[in-house]
């Protein structure tokens, strides 16, 4: 009777969100903004997760979406998310300010292998907002540095005034990681490097392809075509990880809207290797 009454119990809190309060809101680029949000309650563990985990964010009367996790505070109080206002709840969260309530059900998902990562070489394949949720594996690496071997960091954005988390990179270089950085199109002659991600991948020469960790995150055919160009530098689909946040909107496998061959993508992922989902990419439409 009572691991009865404890199995309902945790079926019914999977539903509740908790509430959280916006403690501050810092806006990124054009259309996008990171929501720092703290547990209204002491409980700390309400805000532990792991990089590569999402959080879905509820706005009561609107509905909720499957935002990932984009850093946290240095005494972990914080979580933040960094969230495009293209949507009706996303536009909605627009619309907050620092105070304001909201719920939140998370974390959720699986996280990016900084296991597996620690006494190689690492590198990460950033698309527009795809920066978003290697953000928090960046900071582990800067804070225990000496556990990595060599990282890269390619990061990629239509034009250069949407490079996410620009000011960054310079501490990210002082922190020993090799940051380049290419645009689609640099009109005002920056200096930028100009061309799709995968060009910098291809530019590039791994030093030991056996013994790298590849994490790849951004628009579905960005990663694709990454992964392609890091196996044809010598590296294999179950070392390369990819985040596939598509049609997130009940996060507990129940819905169905995520689901990808055998696979739902909220509970089996998001962080997938990619020998596991390549064939898929090669279905139009899906």
């Amino acid at each position: 009777m009572w691991e009865n009454s404890q199995s309902k119990e945790r079926s019914r809190s999977i539903w509740l969100p908790r509430v959280v309060v916006v403690d501050s809101i810092e806006p990124e680029v054009d259309g996008v903004a990171t929501y720092s949000l703290r547990a209204k309650s002491e409980d700390k563990d309400s805000t532990q997760f792991a990089p590569g985990q999402f959080n879905m964010l509820y706005i009561p009367g609107c509905g909720e979406v499957a935002i990932s996790i984009s850093g946290s505070s240095h005494d972990g109080t914080l979580m933040r998310h960094t969230i495009r206002h293209v949507g009706r709840v996303t536009n909605a969260i627009a619309n907050l300010q620092p105070g304001s309530e909201l719920g939140l059900r998370g974390p959720y998902g699986t996280a990016w292998p900084l296991a597996e990562c620690m006494e190689k070489d690492v590198v990460l394949v950033a698309g527009g907002l795809g920066l978003a949720p290697l953000r928090p594996v960046i900071e582990a690496i800067v804070s225990e540095r000496h556990r990595f071997h060599k990282v890269n960091l390619f990061i990629g954005a239509r034009s250069p005034e949407l490079l996410l988390f620009a000011k960054e990179y310079e501490a990210w270089t002082q922190a020993d990681i090799n940051v380049q950085v290419t645009v689609d199109r640099d009109p005002q002659e920056l200096g930028y490097h100009t061309g799709v991600v995968p060009l910098l991948i291809d530019r590039w020469q791994p030093r030991d392809p056996q013994k790298l960790v590849a994490i790849v995150c951004g628009p579905e055919v960005m990663m694709d075509y990454s992964a392609r160009s890091l196996q044809n530098k010598g590296l294999k689909g179950e070392s390369i990880y990819l985040s596939l946040e598509r049609n997130m909107q009940c996060a507990v496998g129940v819905c169905g809207h995520c689901q990808l061959g055998p696979d739902f993508i909220c509970k089996n992922g998001p962080v997938l290797k990619y020998d596991r989902v390549k064939h898929y990419f090669a279905v139009r439409d899906l």
